[in-house]
């Protein structure tokens, strides 16, 4: 099963950017992922338009299941 870490920000203008880490650290803590992601904000390290990415919107860890398929030629 494979998993992304999503980490979304917003601007004061209201776009958004998610950040996708695949294969995030097993177990990880609502306080670690705020740190980061204040790390991130605190850093000014993403912006568009002029407008730096400072809000916390959103943090989650989607999991998918793939099965590939073999494909014969």
């Amino acid at each position: 099963m494979a998993q992304v870490l999503q980490l979304t920000f917003a601007n004061i203008a209201g776009s958004t950017m998610t950040i996708n880490i695949s294969d995030p650290k097993p177990n990880l803590t609502e306080a670690e992922v705020n740190a980061a992601m204040q790390t991130i904000i605190d850093q000014a390290v993403f912006s568009k338009d002029g407008f730096l990415f400072n809000v916390k919107k959103s943090a989650r860890i989607v999991e998918r299941n793939v099965t590939a398929i073999e494909l014969i030629s």
